[in-house]
């Protein structure tokens, strides 16, 4: 684990990295990872039993923290779905979180500015995935930019945050009342104007997730979207629950989301 005083969150981040032996000799694709509601950076890369896999291809994986801590912002510790460790991955506009949540640029430019420039990287091969709101984040970084991520992948991503609950809080209270402007941040809007299709999406959901019965991910109008532009996406429905034992359904199936990266990281 390493901190750092970010310019673009104005407080002190932390994120987990891990190194491949790879590393030790030559430089390595990088595959960002982006957690879900509530975690901090060390979920995944103390529990999601990556680290053979990532290994094996060679591939540096970072692990930022989802919000920034410690604002002394009123109301940031007051819900579990707003405000600390629920960054949603946006650049907030308004008032009071504008100075300091702005967690869709610190992943996207600020933080692999960092990584590599402290780390073995190969900054032309990077790569992103995430559970939950970090699902969306990736899903949402790949689709705004086109060709800086060479793959992304997802365990049951908030595909469709404008039409869901913790999608409607989030963006309300980041972005304001104005709903266009939540249109930029919601994967299902922006891939149907997703330039082109060369994109290759891995979506794995628990079929038995409570979240998705609840109407909070709605991956179906995320599919139906690609459908429609014809972007490939892989979405498996498996005979799991994403949240009774969450790091139990992402290590079961960490593996293949890896393997998906690599083919799209190789030299």
């Amino acid at each position: 684990m390493f901190y750092h005083c970010s310019t673009e969150l104005k407080c002190k981040m932390k994120f987990g990295i891990y190194l491949p032996p790879k590393a030790e000799t030559g430089k390595c694709p990088v595959l960002y990872w982006l957690s879900g509601l509530t975690c901090t950076e060390q979920n995944f890369i103390t529990k999601a039993g990556f680290h053979q896999a990532a290994a094996e291809h060679g591939l540096i994986v970072v692990a930022p923290d989802t919000s920034p801590r410690g604002c002394n912002i009123e109301g940031e510790d007051e819900s579990w779905d707003f405000g600390t460790g629920a960054g949603f991955y946006v650049d907030a506009t308004e008032d009071p979180w504008k100075t300091n949540y702005r967690m869709y640029s610190y992943v996207k430019d600020e933080l692999p500015k960092l990584i590599n420039a402290n780390f073995p990287t190969d900054p032309d091969r990077m790569s992103v995935f995430g559970h939950s709101m970090g699902g969306h984040g990736a899903l949402i970084l790949a689709l705004k930019n086109p060709g800086k991520y060479k793959s992304v992948s997802a365990f049951a991503p908030i595909c469709n945050p404008i039409q869901c609950q913790w999608g409607k809080k989030a963006l309300g209270g980041y972005l304001g009342s104005d709903t266009s402007k939540w249109e930029a941040y919601d994967a299902t809007q922006l891939v149907k104007s997703y330039p082109d299709s060369h994109l290759d999406i891995l979506i794995d959901q628990g079929k038995d997730d409570q979240f998705l019965s609840a109407g909070q991910l709605l991956p179906d109008n995320f599919i139906a979207a690609c459908t429609e532009r014809k972007i490939p996406v892989v979405f498996r429905l498996q005979q799991a629950s994403c949240f009774c034992d969450l790091y139990f359904f992402i290590a079961t199936f960490i593996n293949d989301h890896i393997k998906h990266h690599a083919k799209y990281l190789k030299a």
